[in-house]
């Protein structure tokens, strides 16, 4: 998701000219890894994915209204090794796992943080490591671990909206300190326009997220404090599904022929590659 802001307006936009210049990155079909997906997939040709873009750099629309970033052209890579279109149609974020858990969806890409209490409901292959950072005005200075008292935005159904936020408005309250005022929005954008407008405070968000955002913030925003709670994303798939375990190969596989890698320089994000797909891998 790129972001870009209006000069008049101080809104925040996607735009196709922040997509990295050139062709994605392409891999080969393994036929060994393909021959182990789930017959009903194999005989359709295509996995459905659901998603909710914006969430820059890792899934956001172009000028064209298509769905692209780091995220999608790591799974187009992972249709190349299964022979496989990934066909990705939009849904809410927090419809997503229930979409995948009833069929509806092959699988779920939409920067799912892999949790114990995540992993209770549908499974989790992993593709990168993220923490969460926040964001802040130039000029401003907050320290996140005592934003008491503070507007702080986030995606609705995040992490930073169910566990981040809430784990440090609680440490507040303990302290008898003023709450945290979490304000919620339905994209990521939202939130980063809520910021630089100042209606709030602070905006907490996956690392990559937060980072792409103060790059295009034509130098509005600012980093607060530094990247903590490091934690893997991951494809969902349904409990127990089969499609899991190759996934896990197909992204192993990239790793290990370099598209991975490839991939993560083209959108900027080496920091957070992982050298090896695990299935259910969160640290809590």
């Amino acid at each position: 998701m790129a972001l870009v802001l209006a000069a008049a307006t101080g809104c925040v936009t996607n735009t196709e000219s922040t997509v990295p210049p050139g062709d994605r990155i392409r891999a080969e079909k393994v036929d060994a890894i393909a021959s182990q997906l789930p017959a009903s997939i194999a005989a359709s040709g295509q996995i459905k994915v659901g998603s909710n873009p914006p969430y820059a750099p890792n899934e956001f629309k172009d000028d064209d209204g298509t769905v692209v970033g780091y995220a999608v052209e790591l799974l187009d890579a992972i249709g190349d090794v299964l022979g496989v279109t990934m066909t990705i149609s939009e849904a809410d974020f927090d419809r997503i796992i229930p979409a995948v858990q009833s069929g509806t969806f092959d699988m779920g890409s939409s920067s799912f943080t892999d949790t114990k209490e995540r992993e209770k409901t549908v499974d989790f292959v992993t593709y990168f490591s993220a923490g969460v950072q926040w964001a802040q005005r130039v000029g401003d200075d907050v320290d996140p671990d005592d934003a008491c008292g503070l507007r702080v935005a986030v995606q609705t159904t995040t992490y930073e909206d169910t566990d981040e936020v809430p784990a440090k408005n609680d440490a507040c309250l303990a302290a008898g300190k003023p709450p945290i005022d979490k304000v919620k929005y339905d994209s990521q954008d939202e939130a980063t326009t809520a910021l630089i407008l100042g209606r709030v405070d602070a905006l907490s968000a996956d690392s990559p997220v937060t980072a792409y955002a103060i790059e295009r913030s034509d130098g509005r925003l600012a980093t607060a404090g530094d990247v903590f709670d490091a934690a893997p994303y991951g494809f969902v798939v349904a409990k127990g599904s089969p499609l899991g375990p190759v996934l896990q190969q197909a992204v192993q596989e990239l790793i290990d022929s370099g598209v991975y890698a490839q991939i993560a320089e083209r959108w900027g994000l080496e920091d957070g590659m992982i050298d090896t797909a695990q299935i259910n891998a969160a640290p809590s």
